[in-house]
């Protein structure tokens, strides 16, 4: 793929714009430019593209028209499937007679996330289906079953599909019934092994990646390819990161590692009939030194790894390493498919062996800690204290990148996001690359905020309710939840609830459902596309949740004219990893409550403030019923990183404005 003269920027843009039945703005207009100009200069950028913008086709028409092949990285499955199923089919189309040329496009995911023929004709190995009572999962389970019509679907659904992706099955199976009929890449068996080999979905998802143009993928596999050195995608010239503002997040969760009792059992019990009764017997006491040390384990970070844990963790390492070895030397024909018992036990053993060897040698660039779950028990984690230099070394080599969000700029900057990417500040960098006096290169970048087509001074509110009592870490809210009726009452319903809590949220809509007659939908009640479905179609109702409803709702129109945060969405004080991260800023000498707590509440902000405008006919107010926002020195940093409402804290004038937009809504609604 070479670079090939093409028509003005401007007139590709104005095609595929007009294709997608769209408008163009001049902030797109912006990017576009910004974007071939980094591709060309093999430059990197950070693009702030507030909601409207119509940023795909600002990154996906420059990428096209230059000719490179280029991978497309979202955080969320329904950005891939708007850029794979319209904005790709419909740009290719506009821009094939203008390019004289038709770029081809793929998406790729995760093995995990196709369907597996070696599992779904072989079915899973004996322990996974004794662990369910299945022995045969299609015949054992009650036809009449959720999990039994759920596997005869599959199989099913296993003769038409294309693609074997699970995201392509409407509806929707159970994860336990997924897991049947699915593998992780350490139990594939390889296409050359595997039976199924020249049919597998995933084989051929990788093929398809190799010959397009467009390699549209997520922010995990992106990962993946990153950290473990085995490429996973094609290569490429060019990196668009979309929803960049997750990347941290996504990154931190790939390279984070985790141990439990119980995942610890099924991989005694996979290598147990694999290898020598030494090596099992092994495996299996040490298993249980390391069960009993974790029903004693309390919640929290270990700063130094204990005794006890220590020599648990090393004999749980040295027995999988010799489970490990036996695997390799030993084969045992009596046992059906054995090659896919070997596989899967071997991957589980595996990741054991890395995860205690990793929390072993106690690295000061790891965080390890116990979480207690209700349900599942203890838990051992390990996560990386920092992904900056990861993404710095790994991430910005080799190919141009283009980070966008509608968040990027916190505080009114972008520094804040790209030290978490490994970039020097802007006012730091030197042009020829690096920090100005500086030994370390680090990658130069840019920044540009090309805005958002909407006026929000004119169709927003942000009100301050600077009156209440600071929230506390325990206990009710009653003057916070009085405000609340009083806000959702003057707004007709027409609310979206944002907590930092479910606890909080569970309270809120428990007191509201006792003093107001209007439908208040609550998160965990029902599926989220449900929920999102029910408060769109009746303006009256309000739905109230948590952390995913902070990102994933987008309702344009008079179904959503008040959003309210509960309280600036701080990290819990007892979570482990952002304690940590924000202890080594301080020692570092930096100012970790911002660079960290207040960095992580404004970028949930943002994000949730931006739930309110979606279209140029919207109107409302963002409601923050947390004092703290206008009375604490970081309350403008929080401001500013929110879209420019008009900003008040005079709860009378929110009331008669909320009111004026419900009637006119209602009226309009006539």
């Amino acid at each position: 793929m070479t670079e090939s003269s093409s028509p003005p920027l401007e007139d590709l843009l104005h095609a595929a714009v007009t294709a997608v039945g769209g408008t163009e703005r001049p902030g797109q207009t912006a990017m576009a430019q910004a974007v071939a100009e980094a591709i060309d200069d093999s430059s990197h950028l950070l693009v702030q593209a507030g909601t409207g913008t119509g940023k795909s086709l600002g990154y996906l028409v420059p990428a096209l028209a230059h000719g490179e092949r280029v991978v497309v990285a979202t955080a969320t499955l329904a950005l891939q499937r708007q850029l794979v199923e319209r904005d790709l089919p419909r740009t290719v189309e506009a821009l094939h007679p203008l390019l004289r040329r038709r770029p081809e496009f793929a998406m790729l995911k995760g093995r995990s996330n196709y369907l597996c023929l070696h599992r779904l004709h072989e079915g899973v190995p004996q322990e996974d289906a004794d662990e369910a009572g299945l022995f045969d999962p299609f015949e054992a389970a009650a036809p009449t079953s959720k999990l039994g019509k759920d596997l005869l679907r599959l199989r099913d659904w296993s003769d038409d599909t294309e693609t074997g992706d699970r995201d392509d099955l409407t509806p929707g199976v159970s994860d336990r019934a997924w897991s049947q009929v699915s593998v992780t890449s350490r139990e594939c068996l390889g296409a050359s092994k595997c039976a199924y080999g020249a049919e597998c979905f995933a084989e051929a998802a990788r093929e398809r990646a190799k010959l397009a143009d467009v390699v549209v993928t997520n922010h995990a596999l992106l990962a993946i390819d990153a950290i473990e050195g085995a490429p996973v995608l094609p290569s490429h010239e060019v990196l668009i990161v979309d929803e960049a503002h997750e990347l941290v997040s996504r990154v931190t969760g790939v390279a984070s590692g985790e141990l439990t009792p119980g995942q610890v059992n099924r991989a005694v019990r996979r290598a147990a009939k694999l290898v020598n009764e030494q090596a099992a017997d092994a495996l299996q006491t040490a298993s249980e030194g390391f069960e009993r040390l974790m029903e004693l384990a309390l919640p929290g970070r270990l700063e130094k790894i204990p005794e006890d844990l220590g020599y648990v963790l090393m004999a749980l390492r040295d027995a999988a390493r010799t489970v490990i070895s036996a695997l390799g030397a030993t084969r045992d024909a009596s046992v059906k498919d054995e090659d896919a018992v070997r596989k899967q036990a071997l991957g589980a053993v595996e990741n054991i062996h890395q995860v205690a060897e990793r929390i072993v040698e106690a690295s000061e660039y790891d965080v390890v800690w116990y979480e207690r779950h209700d349900r599942f028990g203890a838990s051992l984690r390990v996560a990386p204290l920092s992904v900056s230099g990861l993404l710095r070394e790994k991430l910005f080599e080799d190919r141009s990148v283009v980070l966008t969000s509608a968040t990027l700029k916190l505080g009114g900057d972008f520094n804040g996001v790209a030290a978490s990417l490994g970039l020097a500040p802007e006012s730091a960098q030197d042009p020829e690359g690096g920090e100005k006096g500086g030994e370390e290169a680090t990658p130069h970048w840019q920044g540009l905020d090309v805005g958002s087509p909407f006026d929000y001074s004119k169709q927003g509110i942000l009100y301050v309710a600077k009156h209440l009592a600071q929230p506390g870490r325990e206990g009710s809210r009653a003057d916070m939840l009085d405000e609340l009726a009083e806000l959702v009452e003057a707004a007709g319903g027409r609310t979206l609830g944002l907590f930092s809590s479910m606890r909080a949220a569970q309270a809120a809509a428990e007191e509201l459902r006792g003093r107001l007659d209007m439908p208040i939908l609550l998160q965990g009640e029902e599926t989220l596309g449900e929920l999102i479905r029910s408060f769109s179609a009746e303006a009256r109702t309000c739905l109230f949740g948590t952390l995913s409803l902070w990102q994933g709702v987008d309702v344009p129109g008079p179904s959503c004219q008040l959003v309210v945060m509960d309280r600036v969405p701080f990290p819990r004080p007892d979570d482990p990893l952002m304690s940590a991260r924000q202890k080594a800023v301080e020692e570092a000498g930096g100012n970790g409550f911002m660079a960290v707590a207040a960095t992580h509440a404004a970028l949930l902000m943002a994000q949730g403030a931006g739930r309110l405008v979606r279209a140029s006919g919207d109107r409302g107010v963002v409601a923050v019923l947390d004092p703290r926002v206008e009375r604490a020195r970081y309350g403008s940093f929080l401001r500013k990183s929110m879209p420019e409402f008009w900003y008040t804290t005079d709860r009378n004038q929110v009331r008669r404005s909320l009111a004026a937009i419900d009637a006119a809504a209602k009226e309009q609604e006539a």
